[in-house]
């Protein structure tokens, strides 16, 4: 977002909303947040609010949702569903009824929509949707976008694993090194879908200038890694020489514990960002060994906190 021009994030509490509001007030725009706590502009309860925050704004990106890390039992799956398609379905109905409504609006998806890939990547056209209670979620999300009753220019984004320093996915991986663990998981030949949360901003402002682009957009590296490469990167990048290497039933036994589920480590993600390839879009962190270094960097010693589900 360059200056003079206004975004509302939704969902910008979490990692990557706070990263979007510190970087585009830096650059001079204007942000307004919707969500629950007391320091948001709009909160979701109240339609005036949020028609007064969305009303002439140039892009609105909607990234609320309860975070997957936990278990998948009745209740929190009703929370994980719920958070994501209401929120989208009511920014919807505020956007129908506004006399300046933004000129993009950018959904948060997931690259776990797709099928467990091992043997080709997915793009946004020829890419197979997987099973299960993720790719539901995703699919139901993504439903309530394009099915919104408004003619703003709509684009889902299929993200992979978001990484960066000061929180987000990657502190699992970095604590696991640090303890010893940081070897491949299950066989380790599950593919690694990965993204630095920068060029998640930049896509979004790429998106922005892009008027041609819309529907459903993966956002992930161009070059993706196994997952036994990824911890051998990890270990590198935080100077750990080797890790014990995590069975899957280790993984199962983990995760109950931590109140998590192991599929969030275990199922291949093989995503292609075709769609931003095409239409120009570079990205600044393609390659993981920079990228970890860069978030090495940045990142202070000891182990990292890790939210429980």
């Amino acid at each position: 977002m360059r200056g003079g021009q206004v975004a509302v994030v939704a969902g910008a509490s979490g990692y990557i909303g706070q990263h979007l509001a510190t970087a585009w007030r830096a650059d001079g725009a204007e942000v307004r947040t919707i969500g629950r706590g007391p320091g948001a502009d709009a909160r979701w309860t109240d339609q005036e609010g949020l028609a007064d925050v969305l009303e002439g704004s140039d892009v609105v990106v909607n990234l609320a949702g309860r975070s997957v890390s936990c278990r998948y039992t009745k209740r929190n799956a009703d929370a994980i569903l719920s958070s994501r398609t209401e929120t989208t379905a009511e920014l919807g109905r505020v956007l129908a009824g506004l006399s300046r409504p933004p000129s993009l609006w950018v959904n948060a998806s997931t690259g776990t929509i797709y099928r467990d890939a091992r043997d080709r990547p997915m793009d946004e056209e020829t890419g197979e949707l997987g099973t299960g209670f993720s790719v539901a979620v995703a699919r139901a999300w993504e439903h309530e976008l394009f099915a919104a009753p408004t003619a703003v220019r709509k684009v889902a984004l299929r993200m992979a694993i978001v990484l960066g320093a000061g929180g987000g996915a990657l502190n699992p991986f970095v604590n696991l090194a640090r303890l010893g663990f940081g070897g491949r998981m299950g066989d380790g030949d599950q593919v690694f879908s990965w993204v630095h949360v920068d060029d998640v901003r930049r896509a979004i402002d790429h998106l922005a200038d892009h008027p041609g682009v819309s529907g459903p957009v993966n956002v992930a590296s161009p070059c993706p890694e196994t997952n036994a490469d990824t911890m051998r990167l990890v270990r590198r990048a935080f100077g750990r020489s080797y890790g014990v290497p995590l069975p899957a039933w280790s993984l199962e036994v983990g995760a109950r514990v931590i109140r998590t589920e192991a599929e969030l480590v275990l199922k291949s993600r093989w995503v292609d960002p075709r769609v931003l390839s095409e239409s120009g879009f570079v990205f600044a962190h393609p390659d993981l060994d920079e990228a970890l270094a860069e978030i090495a960097c940045r990142t202070s010693r000891g182990l990292l906190p890790v939210a429980l589900g």
